[in-house]
């Protein structure tokens, strides 16, 4: 059995509402609990904790299996086996970026253009030593604890923070100048707990709930009916997962007509589909797709 930790904060809830999508729903006492359990015989422990300290407690065995971000792992250099790319985030599908920006009206355009012994504030302090030095760029770079663009330019004269839109940081009047990392979720798993194959059985069945969740956001199964005279018609104006299934009605002279379309086009698509020819319409919800 494995033992899990997810990450509390900016992604709890969306984290939360994964695993519940792939049912495999946490419970725990409250909304404050750090410790939770999943009703399923492959996991035995969940713990929720801040997504900064996860991948160092994965790659020291602590836990089997967590959920984090790709900028975490890249600055804790933790050492842990990375077994998919989650598509999500606070807020929406997208991954966050890691930017390094400064004040826009400094007359800075470039990451070249900084001199030596810039002030660099950041909650990424080992990402950001590591990428100057790459850039053979002298910095000064210091812990930020919360509110870096709020430093610019009394306190640093740049700043690395994460960024979905870049919205926050044109409204404290920064300038992106370079995009030093873009950050996935990632399920991460111990190495030692990877190399058990029992254990790693259990990791891929659990990678594949949570992947088909994922997969089916967003997503709708359309039927309807259709005679032949209508059928390539109809065809022409479905998108599909992969291609429609067409099936002969039994008894009938038409066919059976299925396939997975994008929510979003659905208002569209449905009358239009009705104007072909198309009857006996059903839009169903989907919860998983597992290729």
């Amino acid at each position: 059995m494995l033992s899990i930790v997810l990450p509390k904060g900016s992604l709890e809830r969306a984290t939360l509402q994964l695993f519940e999508d792939a049912d495999l729903a946490v419970q725990r006492g409250s909304d404050v609990d750090y410790r939770g359990t999943i009703d399923d015989p492959r996991v035995a422990d969940v713990r929720i904790l801040r997504p900064q300290e996860i991948p160092r407690y994965v790659a020291e065995g602590r836990f089997d299996l967590g959920i984090t971000g790709r900028d975490w792992i890249e600055e804790t250099a933790a050492d842990v086996v990375s077994l998919a790319e989650l598509h999500y985030s606070k807020a929406t599908a997208r991954p966050i970026r890691v930017v390094l920006a400064v004040a826009a009206d400094a007359g800075i355009g470039a990451v070249s253009d900084l001199p030596a012994g810039v002030r660099v504030h950041t909650e990424y302090p080992e990402l950001t030593k590591r990428y100057f030095a790459q850039q053979g760029i002298d910095a000064d770079v210091e812990l930020s604890y919360g509110a870096t663009e709020a430093k610019v330019p009394d306190i640093a004269d740049a700043v690395v923070e994460i960024t979905e839109t870049g919205r926050a940081l044109r409204a404290a009047g920064l300038r992106i100048i370079d995009t030093m990392l873009v950050s996935h979720t990632e399920l991460i798993a111990s190495p030692a707990a990877y190399a058990d194959p029992g254990r790693r059985v259990a990791m891929e069945e659990l990678r594949v709930l949570l992947e088909g969740a994922l997969e089916a956001r967003g997503r709708v199964l359309l039927k309807l009916n259709v005679d032949e005279a209508n059928l390539d018609a109809v065809i022409g104006l479905l998108p599909a997962l992969r291609s429609p299934t067409v099936s002969k009605l039994f008894g009938e002279e038409g066919f059976a007509v299925e396939t997975v379309v994008a929510k979003s086009e659905i208002n569209v698509l449905i009358p239009a589909l009705k104007a072909e020819g198309a009857s006996g319409i059903i839009e169903l919800p989907i919860a998983k797709i597992v290729h």
